[in-house]
């Protein structure tokens, strides 16, 4: 979708995973746990998708979609573009599901700015 979120997806994985210890110590079998750390404790990361399957928004949110003041959650468009204008309800229910408040003024970061202008 050419947004922020995927560099944030790729620092998310690289940090997640850097945190992960093998808790067993033959060599075939020491990542055996890895992927289960890495989705413990990075962000979520969720496209909301049209009936067709075309991406609509990307959120960033906590890990497990829990609250967490110090988070700094994204949402965005393609291109980074704002997407609260179309899919504003979409993103309410959203932030309903888990339990957030997704208000644009707080999750996109641009602002009243162009992404183009970033």
């Amino acid at each position: 979708m050419n947004h922020v979120v995927e560099k944030h997806f790729r620092q998310a994985w690289e940090s997640a995973a850097s945190t992960y210890r093998s808790t067993s110590s033959p060599f075939v079998e020491q990542n055996i746990g890895l992927k289960a750390h890495v989705q413990r404790v990075m962000p979520l990361f969720l496209t909301l998708r049209s009936a067709e399957g075309n991406a609509l928004v990307t959120a960033m949110l906590p890990p497990d979609g829990r609250h967490d003041p110090a988070f700094k959650i994204i949402i965005v468009g393609p291109e980074n573009r704002d997407p609260y204008p179309e899919h504003g309800e979409a993103i309410r229910k959203l932030g309903e599901h888990f339990g957030l408040s997704l208000e644009r003024i707080r999750c996109y970061p641009y602002g009243g700015a162009s992404p183009s202008r970033r």
